[in-house]
C-alpha cells in the first residue's frame, strides 16, 4: 500500500511547468515547496504569488521538513545535494512526467502530441481549437501559446492535451517522456533523428515511440504522418486503431489545394475547406493533425475552423520580434535543419521578394555535433546570407564529434551563399547591422537565449537610424 503524500517538495521549481504543477498540486490541498538555483521574475513572482516557498540553491537542509515526496525535475542529476539526500535517506521521489500521470492525467482523455517537428505548435493549435469551443482542457505545451498566455494549465475537464517529448524523463529513468501520459489519442508528426546525447540512432527513436504506442487503448487512435517512412516501423504491429494523415492519396485523411498567401494558408479536406493564419506545407501539416484529432474527439469542422481563425501563433515560432527602417527581426526556435528549412521555405513566401538573412546559433545537443553537418547546407537554401555564431560548450565534446563550421561555411559559400562565421553575439549584431538594407527580413534560429541577440540588434538598428 502507498501512502497518499500531504506534503511535496519539487527540486528544481522554476521549470515552467515544474511551477505550473506545484501550483496545481497546491490546488489540490497539498503542501507544497521547493527549491531552484536561478529564482527571478516571472516564475518566481508567479509562485511567491500562488504562496509557495522558494528556497534559493540546492541543499541537503531544504529537506528538513521532511516532504512525503519529491518531484525531480528533468534537468537535475547525480551530484545534486537534493537528489543525493534523497537516494540516501530513502525518501519517496517521482519526476515530473510520474506525477502528471498519477495526480493529472489518469481517468482523463489524453491527446499526446509527438514527433521530432511542430509538436509544439500542433499541440498549441488543439489546444486552442478545445479551448475557444469551451471544452476547458488541461494542457502541457514546451512553449507560449499567445492565445493561452502560458504553457501549462490544469482543469477538471475530461481533456488533457499535452506536447509528448521523447527526451528522458530523468536522471533515474531513462525513458521518453511520453511513455508516462497515458495517450488515449497519440499524433505523430513526422520522425527524424535527433538527440544525439541519448539516441544512438534512429532505430532507438523508433523503439522508444513504439513503446508509447502500446500504452493506446483499443478504443483510442494513433493518428501517423502516412507520408514518413521513418513511421512504418513505429507503426507495425499498432495495438490500436490507426489512421494516416498526409498529402498522399493513400493516406485516409488527405489535405489537398494549398494555397498561400502573406497572411496565411488554406487547404482542403474532404469536402471541407480550412483557414490557417501560419505560413508553410509543415503548418498545414500540423492543421491536418488537429483536424484528424478533433474530428475523432466530435468536434465539428466549423468548430474547428472557430479554433484556427482565431490561432494567434506561438512565441519563438517565426515570432516578429520587431520592425526597424523595414528591417524585420524573427525569432524561430529551430534548431534541426528540417525544421529550419521548412521555417525559411516560409519566409520566402511569406516575405517574397524579400531578401533573407540568417542567424544561426549550433546549440542544441545534435548540432553542436557534426550528425548532420552535409544537412546544415541545404537547410539553408531560401536564405540569401547566413551568419553562424560559435558552436556552443564546444570543449565538452570530442574533436572528432564536433560540428565543422569552418566546412560549414565552406559548403555553403560554394552554394553561393554570403556567409560568416562570427562567435560572439556583439560581433553578429555589428556585422548585421551593417549588413542589412531595408526590406531585409532577419531570422535568428536558436533554442536558447542567444545572449539577447534579437533585442540587441534591434536596438543597434534604431540607433543607426537616429544617427
Amino acid at each position: 500500500m502507498i501512502t497518499v503524500p500531504k506534503t511535496v517538495h519539487f527540486v528544481g521549481i522554476c521549470g515552467t511547468a515544474m511551477a505550473s504543477a506545484a501550483a496545481a498540486m497546491l490546488e489540490k490541498g497539498f503542501i507544497v515547496t521547493g527549491s531552484d538555483n536561478n529564482v527571478y521574475p516571472p516564475m518566481s513572482t508567479f509562485l511567491a504569488g500562488k504562496g509557495i516557498q522558494v528556497m534559493t540553491g540546492f541543499r541537503e537542509e531544504n529537506l528538513d521538513h521532511k516532504p512525503d515526496l519529491l518531484v525531480i525535475g528533468n534537468a537535475i542529476s547525480r551530484g545534486n545535494p537534493e537528489a543525493e539526500a534523497a537516494l540516501e535517506r530513502k525518501l519517496s521521489y517521482c519526476s515530473l512526467p510520474e506525477l502528471l500521470k498519477n495526480y493529472f492525467i489518469r481517468g482523463r482523455k489524453s491527446l499526446v502530441v509527438a514527433g521530432t517537428h511542430g509538436k509544439t505548435t500542433t499541440t498549441s493549435l488543439l489546444t486552442w481549437v478545445f479551448e475557444v469551443n469551451g471544452l476547458n482542457p488541461s494542457y502541457l505545451i514546451g512553449g507560449i501559446p499567445s492565445n493561452l498566455k502560458q504553457g501549462a494549465r490544469f482543469t477538471d475537464s475530461q481533456w488533457f492535451i499535452i506536447e509528448g517529448d521523447e527526451y528522458d524523463t530523468s536522471f533515474f529513468d531513462k525513458r521518453s517522456k511520453f511513455v508516462h501520459y497515458l495517450p488515449h489519442v497519440a499524433i505523430l508528426n513526422n520522425l527524424e533523428f535527433d538527440h544525439a546525447d541519448i539516441f544512438e540512432d534512429l532505430r532507438q527513436i523508433q523503439i522508444s515511440f513504439r513503446r508509447m504506442l502500446q500504452l493506446v487503448p483499443r478504443n483510442g487512435l494513433i493518428l501517423a504522418n502516412g507520408d514518413e517512412r521513418a513511421l512504418d516501423y513505429v507503426l507495425q504491429g499498432a495495438p490500436a486503431p490507426v489512421k494516416r494523415f498526409g498529402f498522399s492519396e493513400s493516406n485516409e485523411i488527405r489535405a489537398c489545394n494549398f494555397v498561400f498567401s502573406e497572411t496565411g494558408s488554406q487547404f482542403q479536406v474532404g469536402n471541407d475547406f480550412y483557414r490557417l493564419p501560419l505560413m508553410g506545407e509543415l503548418n498545414i501539416r500540423n492543421a491536418l493533425a488537429v483536424v484528424s484529432a478533433a474530428s475523432f474527439c466530435g468536434l465539428t469542422p466549423a468548430q474547428i475552423q472557430k479554433g484556427f481563425s482565431s490561432f494567434e501563433g506561438i512565441r519563438r515560432r517565426m515570432e516578429v520580434r520587431g520592425e526597424v527602417n523595414g528591417v524585420t527581426v524573427i525569432d524561430d526556435f529551430g534548431h534541426h535543419p528540417t525544421a529550419i528549412r521548412e521555417t525559411l521555405r516560409a519566409l520566402k513566401i511569406k516575405y517574397s521578394g524579400h531578401r533573407l538573412i540568417s542567424i544561426f546559433e549550433p546549440r542544441s545537443n545534435t548540432t553542436r555535433r557534426n550528425v548532420f553537418q552535409n544537412e546544415l547546407v541545404r537547410a539553408f537554401d531560401d536564405s540569401d546570407m547566413v551568419i553562424v555564431s560559435e558552436v556552443a560548450r564546444l570543449d565538452q565534446l570530442k574533436p572528432e564529434e564536433r560540428l565543422d563550421a569552418g566546412r560549414l561555411m565552406s559548403d555553403l559559400q560554394g552554394q553561393g551563399k554570403e556567409t560568416a562565421y562570427l562567435p560572439s553575439v556583439d560581433q553578429i549584431v555589428d556585422f548585421v547591422a551593417a549588413a542589412v538594407r531595408p526590406g531585409d527580413v532577419v531570422s535568428v534560429f536558436s533554442n536558447g537565449g542567444f545572449g539577447g541577440i534579437h533585442d540587441k540588434l534591434l536596438d543597434r538598428l534604431r540607433r543607426n537610424n537616429s544617427v
